[in-house]
């Protein structure tokens, strides 16, 4: 009896689900030739609700502003008494309190107040930044000196700070551990090129790397905490710097050098070498920066880079050594002391008093 042929036909069960599976590549195959356009309008819905929500609030923001000058306007316009304000501030609140909600609290309407006070030139001389928040402002208005309110706006306007990114620059005074005060901005002049001590810091508070204090005592360590926390590192570093490599080799004819940490900054158009020392500075790491400086130019430089410069990042510094060493007359060697926790500002300001960075009151 001649043996039954195997049948090609697929089974019962096996027919509806390879129709299933033709039925959705068939769908896929006209998905896909419109994901591009479907993603498309998916950004544009997106990038418009982020302009309505920062239109919005800067719209608020200024509000706010008006709201603050017009109660002082109406206090300077009433009665000569010390409470005045206070009462004012009170009845507004109550006025229209159930109408605009918490918005208008007594404690908001005193920071509105306190907003116009701060900045009464809003409209002539300076502007309101938009990319800017309230809680922003509200922040910056904790700040007395005026130069350093003006760096803090700036500052966060053109790097995108957070609130929480703020609020850490302005409580790590951030602003006078510049080596020197920026040259003023405002949006009528064009920014005038920065010089190194604008942009260097001493002390560099390092908090965010992790390590504990006195800690840093390998440098190794410290390096790779620095390389996995780049973006915060740059962050402390401040405006212009990207980073170029680790490690760098620098060969001459005798030998091969390392160089721990290498940045380029595109305001000051230079190469900036960081030589880590997990301890305090001694007058051969001097030397030891100023040779690499001296290759690094030489060897890596381009033809329209400014001269290299070069920072001895130490866990501690002895003045003496500065004042008596080439770092006190040289304009391309810099000697910092960095911090692994985050001093209170008390002790910073004490810091930088004796280092004689901050200005005395008197002068």
């Amino acid at each position: 009896m001649p043996k039954r042929r195997a049948s090609t036909k697929p089974s019962s069960q096996a027919a509806p689900a390879r129709r299933e599976e033709r039925a959705k590549s068939a769908r896929m195959s006209a998905v896909v030739p419109h994901q591009r356009f479907f993603d498309d309008v998916r950004s544009i819905l997106r990038q418009a609700r982020r302009k309505a929500s920062a239109a919005v609030n800067f719209i608020m923001v200024e509000a706010y502003w008006n709201i603050g000058r017009r109660i002082v306007e109406e206090e300077q316009g009433g009665r000569h008494r010390a409470d005045y304000g206070t009462f004012l501030i009170r009845d507004l609140s109550r006025q229209l309190g159930d109408e605009f909600g918490n918005g208008l609290s007594v404690a908001n309407l005193k920071n509105f107040r306190q907003f116009y006070l701060t900045f009464p030139e809003l409209g002539k001389s300076y502007a309101l930044r938009s990319e800017l928040t309230w809680t922003h402002y509200r922040l910056v208005m904790r700040v007395e000196n005026e130069a350093a309110r003006d760096y803090y706006i700036q500052e966060a306007a053109d790097h995108a700070w957070s609130s929480r990114e703020l609020e850490r620059h302005i409580t790590s005074l951030s602003y006078e551990r510049l080596l020197k005060a920026p040259r003023p901005r405002n949006g009528r002049e064009p920014s005038v090129a920065p010089a190194p001590q604008d942009l260097i810091k001493d002390p560099y508070v390092l908090e965010f790397l992790g390590l504990p204090e006195p800690g840093g005592r390998d440098e190794r360590g410290l390096e790779n905490a620095i390389v996995n926390r780049l973006r915060d590192f740059l962050m402390e570093m401040g405006r212009g710097f990207s980073f170029v490599a680790r490690q760098m080799r620098v060969s001459t004819e005798t030998g091969h050098f390392h160089i721990d940490l290498v940045f380029y900054n595109y305001l000051l158009k230079c190469f900036v070498l960081i030589d880590l020392k997990a301890r305090k500075l001694k007058h051969e790491d001097i030397g030891q920066m100023d040779m690499y400086v001296r290759l690094f130019d030489d060897l890596k430089r381009g033809m329209d880079d400014n001269p290299t410069l070069g920072i001895i990042l130490c866990s501690d510094k002895d003045d003496t050594i500065v004042r008596y060493s080439v770092l006190s007359e040289s304009k391309q060697l810099f000697a910092s002391k960095y911090r692994l926790i985050l001093p209170s500002e008390d002790e910073l300001r004490a810091e930088l008093e004796r280092r004689h960075i901050l200005q005395s009151p008197s002068s």
